[in-house]
């Protein structure tokens, strides 16, 4: 039985400046699953997740929530239960870790319920409870990614959106980062949008994904069926499709 379809972009296009930044891009996201988005540089990927999570205005095309058109605007967006984790590990670096975690939960009005999603939160990421008192600019690379990560869980998403998880980490904490990554999906059930250059990490724990070059979709698919067609090698060399 196929799982309910949350979001659906329908034929969206993105303009900066007069340059189409997307070209008639549909992409849909299922509940339960893990979709990467991979392409080159200038591809149009964060565009999407921003897009998505009203950052960007849409020039044409359609944005639905459960089957029903939206416009996406921010903070309705975060209410419907869309999370964006952006690139960058954008810490608040004199909060505490506790205090990030707080400014993550900040639609909620029930401070109980706030202390009780914290908690929640921080057994997923058991290192951030040892270090809940502690500044998060004193944290490691990844230890901060995982503050974005749990920050970016603290209003129970149905989809999270990450941009570049694995940005500037060492390898061995970029296999931890993708592991968290999938346990965040199949523990709490989210479906994940995630763009990422690490290719071979990213489809390790990707059930499907798209291709991006130059602001259009030229291909999609299971993770096995994208890396036996070879796409990725062309776009990356940038060799016509």
């Amino acid at each position: 039985m196929k799982n309910e379809t949350l979001l659906q972009f329908h034929n969206i296009s993105v303009c900066y400046g007069g340059v189409k930044a997307l070209d008639g891009v549909s992409i849909s996201l299922d509940e339960g699953e893990i979709v990467a988005l991979m392409g080159p540089n200038g591809a149009g990927k964060s565009t999407i997740l921003k897009t998505i999570f009203g950052l960007v205005p849409i020039h044409s095309g359609k944005v639905l929530w459960l089957k029903k058109e939206i416009k996406p605007v921010s903070y309705e967006i975060a209410q419907r239960g869309i999370s964006f984790v952006p690139q960058g590990r954008r810490v608040f670096n004199h909060l505490t870790v506790e205090e990030n975690l707080e400014i993550g939960g900040f639609i909620m009005d029930d401070k109980n319920e706030l202390k009780r999603r914290i908690t929640e939160v921080m057994e997923t990421f058991p290192i951030l409870n040892q270090m809940r008192k502690a500044k998060a600019g004193i944290l490691s690379g990844g230890q901060q990614q995982m503050l974005s990560l749990a920050r970016g869980l603290m209003n129970r998403p149905k989809v999270l959106l990450l941009d570049e998880p694995s940005l500037g980490l060492a390898p061995k904490i970029v296999k931890e980062v993708f592991a968290k990554i999938k346990e965040i999906n199949e523990k709490h059930e989210t479906t994940i949008l995630v763009v990422e250059h690490n290719i071979k990490s990213l489809l390790s724990v990707a059930s499907r994904g798209y291709v991006l070059d130059k602001g259009r979709v030229v291909t999609q698919g299971s993770s096995q069926k994208i890396i036996e067609s070879g796409i990725l090698r062309k776009v990356f060399m940038g060799k016509s499709i």
